[in-house]
């Protein structure tokens, strides 16, 4: 997994729209599934490493999985665990 998100997302698709292998969901489209969930995940067998989604991310929410705060480090499985 190349990049993860943590709970500081607050859900505004600015990422899933920058994402270049539509690696990131629910989408704003997936409405349900979005009101469902407190946050976007990425898949991390879609996703590529191109950090597309870090740079969108107006609240600092992505980051890369080796570079994940020690404090956040549960969110690289929270955001596998959403596609299994």
């Amino acid at each position: 997994m190349a990049y993860v998100i943590t709970d500081a997302c607050t859900k505004d698709f600015l990422c899933a729209e920058a994402c270049a292998t539509f690696a990131i969901h629910p989408t704003a489209e997936e409405t349900e599934a979005a009101e469902a969930v407190t946050q976007l995940f990425i898949n991390p067998d879609e996703c590529i490493d191109c950090g597309n989604c870090a740079a969108n991310c107006p609240s600092g929410a992505i980051f890369s999985v080796d570079e994940l705060p020690a404090d956040k480090t549960e969110f690289a499985q929270k955001n596998a665990a959403y596609f299994n």
